[in-house]
């Protein structure tokens, strides 16, 4: 079973920056696409950023300008910095790979729509 597992949420005052990161564990053989989400209460979880293999990228409108994503394909990790965070960006954030493909004990396996377990951002005003 593969996991992504994220890093550097907390406590930010508004106008701060915060970076995101979020690796899988095991012997990753390749990822594909890898995006940040988040989800508040009461609200469904919506994209934040995404990332394909290749590098290109793509951001939800509330974010552009302020929120870069990118990766670490020798590392297998993704980031996201945000700056100039507003009180609105409080919210849990999670990891997510579209397709991860892993060496196991006998052969290889590809794990769909993977998440992390979520990290916590909160942006005070």
């Amino acid at each position: 079973q593969v996991q992504l597992v994220e890093s550097g949420g907390g406590l930010v005052q508004a106008g701060g920056s915060l970076r995101l990161s979020c690796a899988p564990s095991g012997s990753i053989l390749s990822i594909n696409a890898m995006g940040w989400y988040r989800q508040v209460p009461g609200k469904q979880r919506e994209l934040v950023a995404f990332t394909t293999s290749r590098g290109s990228t793509d951001y939800a409108d509330a974010v552009k300008g302020r929120f870069t994503i990118s990766r670490d394909n020798a590392k297998n990790t993704v980031y996201l910095q945000m700056n100039s965070l507003k009180p609105e960006d409080t919210a849990v954030y999670y990891c997510n790979a579209d397709r991860i493909t892993v060496v196991g004990g006998t052969g290889t396996y590809t794990y769909l729509d993977v998440w992390g377990q979520g990290t916590l951002v909160t942006v005070s005003s």
